[in-house]
């Protein structure tokens, strides 16, 4: 019978990786796992296209504007229409998420760059770039819930389809080129 020797370095790595494993499983058996809401993030991370971002988002802020560009592809009005604030009406709402499903659906399954302007610790505006479609739309999005506890929260009122859909007229042709990124 033929034995290999396992290289040095090989040996070493082979042993930071069982006792990484080791200590991790030791740590986690008293730790629940991810949530229902972190799991379904995951999926939806590796289900989609990934979005270009200029800027600098904030990761709560990343994260909406990753799953507005996610529902409006998939044409899932209802799931963004949960992600409102509380400002306006369930009915405004609803009607938003739908102008912006039939509007923007088709950009959505494409490439996506988002820009992100200003800081993103209580509010941040969006300008999302859909490159098959040439579209561009700009979200807002804000802390909303006492103190903050329900997270960044989508503004969405836009009833009107004509309005819902319109291009912003401050925003650049490009992006990254209006100075996205500042801070304050």
């Amino acid at each position: 019978m033929r034995t290999h020797a396992i290289p040095a370095r090989r040996r070493t790595a082979l042993g930071v990786v069982a006792v990484l494993g080791a200590a991790s499983g030791a740590g986690l058996a008293g730790c629940s796992g991810p949530s229902d809401r972190e799991l379904e993030y995951a999926a939806d991370y590796a289900g989609h296209p990934h979005l270009k971002v200029v800027g600098y988002p904030a990761a709560d802020t990343l994260a909406v504007a990753q799953q507005v560009v996610w529902r409006l592809g998939d044409g899932e009005a209802g799931r963004l229409a949960s992600m409102a604030t509380s400002d306006g009406t369930a009915d405004e709402h609803r009607a938003t998420a739908a102008n912006w499903v039939n509007a923007f659906g088709l950009g959505a399954r494409g490439e996506v760059t988002a820009d992100f302007y200003d800081a993103g610790e209580d509010r941040q505006t969006v300008v999302l770039y859909f490159h098959a479609t040439g579209q561009v739309k700009d979200i807002t999005m804000r802390l909303d819930g006492t103190a903050g506890e329900d997270g960044m929260r989508l503004a969405m009122r836009e009833p009107d389809p004509g309005r819902a859909a319109a291009a912003p007229t401050w925003a650049p042709a490009v992006p990254g080129s209006g100075g996205s990124g500042r801070i304050g």
